[in-house]
């Protein structure tokens, strides 16, 4: 297959991957919908884009860890990546049209808050844009990968699926994506300190409202590069 051929392919294969996506209710309420109701419950909070900004990181977090591990598992589970081994679209394309088709995803439901919280709320834009984008896209990547890694220790799709609720449900609350950690007890934030999410968080606040510092930038590489390592060292295709 030319180099064409093979781009054309996997522009399909993603758009397949993202309309499936699309199609599922859970998936639309939990990355759409849900947000948006939380951001309407907190209508007359006090700076209104530090939530904004959590719920940017809650959106990803569902996408990649509560979402990601368990269609993932099941196309190992229904022999999908297997099959796809004997054709020229590869099971890493089919893996990889999944990231972009999650990105797109939460690009939308990332969208739909921003400009919620900026028509109805008045919130302020964000001060460094380019900034956000980039704590935006390691964030995302950061929660995929720990998605793939839960997806390959997982012996089936149903404990994928379990697991990935398991792991997103608490973090989001500790790392302060749902609620603002300066709100929880004492020794909750502790816990929160060691969560991948917490530094994923603390980037998106500070480019939409701060002073973007490197550290929670560094530290999100940093945990994309370990947990892809081990999921690729542990990932099994069938």
């Amino acid at each position: 297959m030319t180099s064409k051929g093979t781009a054309r392919a996997f522009a399909h294969l993603s758009t397949a991957e993202l309309t499936l996506l699309a199609r599922d209710p859970g998936s639309l309420f939990f990355m759409v919908a849900f947000p948006l109701m939380l951001l309407m419950l907190r209508g007359d909070a006090p700076k209104m884009e530090t939530y904004v900004a959590g719920y940017m990181g809650m959106i990803l977090a569902i996408g990649g860890i509560a979402t990601l591990p368990g269609i993932v598992a099941t196309y190992r589970e229904r022999k999908v990546l297997r099959r796809l081994a004997t054709t020229p679209i590869s099971p890493f394309a089919l893996l990889t049209g999944q990231v972009v088709a999650q990105l797109v995803m939460g690009i939308a439901g990332a969208a739909v808050i921003v400009c919620a919280g900026m028509v109805v709320f008045d919130v302020p834009p964000p001060a460094h844009p380019v900034a956000l984008a980039l704590a935006f896209l390691l964030c995302a990547l950061m929660n995929y990968s720990v998605g793939f890694l839960i997806a390959a220790v997982a012996p089936r799709a149903r404990t994928a699926h379990l697991a990935g609720l398991m792991v997103m449900f608490p973090m989001i609350f500790l790392a302060g994506a749902a609620v603002p950690r300066e709100f929880l007890p004492e020794a909750m934030r502790g816990l929160g300190d060691y969560l991948p999410l917490t530094p994923a968080v603390v980037a998106l606040r500070e480019s939409w409202s701060g002073t973007p510092s490197l550290l929670p930038l560094l530290l999100m590489a940093g945990i994309i590069a370990a947990c892809t390592a081990v999921a690729a060292a542990l990932f099994r295709w069938e």
